[in-house]
């Protein structure tokens, strides 16, 4: 008789996706089901009821399908994230679906559920993907930049976790946020992160400049989004624009970043969240970093398909609290 195939299960709820993942003991994925949350045109996110609401209606779907994937699996352990970041009063009401759901699965299997969250999700999955090397308890400074979260971290693996210090935050509106709104501003969709950067990526180079806004590390987005929005209303050319609105993006990661790195010393950077997946981010920032590909190597950045929203680090967090 066969052996059933042992697998572990990640859920994660957040306002922009509905993420199920499934991976074996080696890490590798073997099921894989994400839908985004669909956004009515023009506006600039959803309320947390609307995205809870959609979580909940879309999930029994979603768990068919897993189930039919399971035949001849053996499941392991479930892992959820069940809230936004692991710190006191971290809490999004988007996050309970799926954590209802998780302890459905571990109940129904009798195996455990391991709770963690949305931002170490993340950081699973880019560490993972991004191939950082994780050098004994030598720690990293990590980016999360997304619509909800504009994170500089100190972090640390622990085991089969991290123990994650935050050390700045944006001021006031999120990097993702910026994007967004610069974005339904000008008639995209949201998110409207991938259309702005295909309209920058037709920029014909010759675009003005958005002021960069950083104090003690800690960028600030809602001066640049006042700057951009006048641009547009001066009719400047929206590849122009969007060009610029990535340009200032790529500016003030790079202040933020070399305040971190003066007074942590640390130089590996990784990078998570939808907005790491940016190329033409990605790209300035290595350039600035550094000429020589020795010197770029500081900086790790998330495989794009993990980039955004997903619960494959979810799921990888819960193989490690199994087998740890």
């Amino acid at each position: 008789m066969t052996a059933m195939q042992p697998i572990y299960i990640g859920i994660d709820t957040s306002n922009y996706t509905t993420s199920i993942c499934a991976v074996d003991e080696s890490g590798a994925v073997f099921f894989e089901d994400r839908r985004l949350l669909q956004v009515p045109k023009g506006k600039n996110g959803l309320q947390q009821s609307a995205a809870l609401f959609q979580h909940l209606t879309r999930l029994p779907d979603r768990l068919d399908v897993l189930q039919d994937a399971l035949s001849e699996k053996m499941i392991k352990a479930v892992g959820v994230s069940s809230k936004p970041r692991p710190r006191p009063g971290s809490y999004m009401p988007v996050f309970l679906p799926g954590l209802l759901a998780a302890k459905g699965i571990a109940a129904g299997a009798k195996v455990n559920l391991w709770e963690t969250t949305h931002q170490e999700g993340h950081i699973a999955a880019a560490e993972a993907s991004a191939n950082l090397p994780i050098e004994g308890d030598r720690p990293f400074l990590v980016y999360h930049l997304s619509g909800g979260t504009t994170d500089l971290l100190w972090v640390k693996k622990n085991g089969s976790g991290y123990t994650i210090r935050e050390l700045y935050s944006s001021l006031d509106l999120h990097v993702g946020q910026f994007i967004d709104r610069i974005g339904v501003a000008m008639g995209l969709s949201f998110p409207s992160g991938k259309e702005i950067e295909a309209l920058a990526m037709r920029s014909n180079g010759n675009f003005p400049a958005i002021p960069s806004a950083v104090k003690s590390g800690a960028p600030s987005f809602s001066g640049p989004l006042t700057a951009a929005l006048k641009l547009l209303d001066q009719g400047v050319p929206k590849e122009q624009l969007a060009a610029s609105v990535l340009r200032v993006v790529a500016t003030s990661l790079e202040k933020s970043l070399r305040f971190a790195m003066e007074q942590t010393g640390i130089e590996r950077i990784l990078f998570v969240g939808g907005v790491a997946s940016n190329q033409l981010v990605k790209q300035r920032l290595q350039m600035r970093f550094g000429e020589t590909e020795e010197r770029k190597q500081r900086l790790y950045f998330c495989d794009p398909y993990y980039a955004s929203d997903n619960a494959y680090g979810v799921a990888l967090i819960a193989r490690n609290c199994e087998e740890s």
